[in-house]
């Protein structure tokens, strides 16, 4: 199996780590998928990284053709990636559509269909990564029943589908996990040895490995945002605070409200020990991609390895995570601000 080559910090890097979900990835493909696979994760913790060495592997060494989605890349070549051999079939589809890259996941739905219809039952992999917040969190649902769809009422036959949705929205979670049309899975971030490998690539002077991961948790994209913030932590945590709107999420609140963010922060299992009183909190915060539900820890609910049970350093709950320390730090910081413990730091 080939590792791809990724972007990061500037530096072109092998695909690394992740050896379990590398093998779940070579299960699936082995099986195909019923019903839809959905992967929540938090942001940058490296869902599209394992989309892009999922479709080597499903390409390269499963033979299915692939066709790979990215709405929110950065660079249009990296919107679409598909099997040479569906150029044809791609071209027919961007030929019938005005202005296909604003409507890609449609799009990529009927390239999907037609590839069943031209190839004599083909092996199929349909890998759609963040498409929730290009489509809409409204229109998830519907997205998803239509990707089911592809697997229960194709236009022809097939070997084998796979259908693998990832999405950082946690609060489409419940709305999708609601209906039978998806099974929801979660991926957390590198475990330390794969993480300290992406620390090492890193050049230059840097601090050390164990206050990295103090600092990220082993997230690859709050890595490589320390590393270009020159490793000012304060810099990260503070554009975190405007980013997200910490202020006035928390002026937001009520009393009560705030007393629990509060003691969240040092555990934040609190919020579904008080989650009565708290249920409007912790859907803002799962709305701001700030804490996930960390449902359990079997492995058959888990991409690649769960966090610990319980890691307060990291900000782990057994039932509620921060998405990384820096993301509790910055929640810390504005409650701070806010309350005059402490001034605004750098920008």
């Amino acid at each position: 199996m080939g590792r791809v080559k990724l972007g990061f910090a500037g530096l072109e890097v092998d695909f690394v780590d992740r050896e379990r979900a590398l093998e779940q990835v070579r299960e699936l493909g082995e099986k195909g998928t019923f019903p839809v696979y959905v992967i929540y994760g938090p942001e940058g913790c490296g869902k599209s990284a394992l989309l892009r060495q999922a479709s080597e592997i499903l390409e390269g060494d499963l033979g299915y053709y692939v066709l790979y989605v990215n709405p929110l890349a950065e660079r249009l070549e990296e919107v679409l990636g598909f099997t040479p051999s569906m150029g044809d079939v791609v071209r027919e589809v961007f030929s019938l559509l005005p202005e296909p890259y604003s409507r890609i996941v449609d799009a990529a739905v009927s390239v999907a269909y037609r590839v069943l219809k031209r190839f004599p039952r083909p092996r199929l992999a349909v890998l759609m990564d963040d498409i929730f917040q290009a489509v809409g969190l409204d229109k998830a649902e519907a997205y998803v029943k239509t990707l089911l769809n592809l697997i229960e009422h194709p236009p022809a036959g097939y070997e084998k589908i796979v259908v693998l949705v990832t999405s950082s929205e946690g609060v489409t979670r419940e709305r999708v996990g609601r209906h039978n049309w998806a099974d929801i899975f979660v991926l957390w971030n590198m475990q330390r040895e794969g993480f300290k490998e992406l620390y090492n690539i890193l050049p230059g002077s840097k601090p050390s490995f164990e206050d990295v991961m103090r600092w990220v948790g082993g997230n690859p994209r709050y890595l490589e945002k320390l590393f270009k913030s020159g490793w000012r932590v304060e810099k990260v945590v503070n554009s975190l605070v405007e980013d997200r709107g910490l202020p006035e999420l928390i002026l937001s609140l009520s009393s009560a409200e705030r007393r629990v963010l509060e003691e969240a922060v040092e555990d934040p299992d609190v919020l579904l020990e008080r989650y009565e009183e708290a249920e409007d909190l912790v859907l803002k915060l799962v709305e701001k991609n700030l804490v996930l539900r960390v449902k359990g820890r079997d492995l058959d609910a888990w991409i690649d390895t769960p966090p610990p049970e319980k890691d307060l350093e990291l900000g782990i709950g057994r039932h509620y995570a921060w998405q990384t320390p820096l993301h509790r730090e910055a929640v810390k910081r504005a409650i701070d601000q806010l309350t005059g413990r402490v001034k605004g730091g750098e920008n």
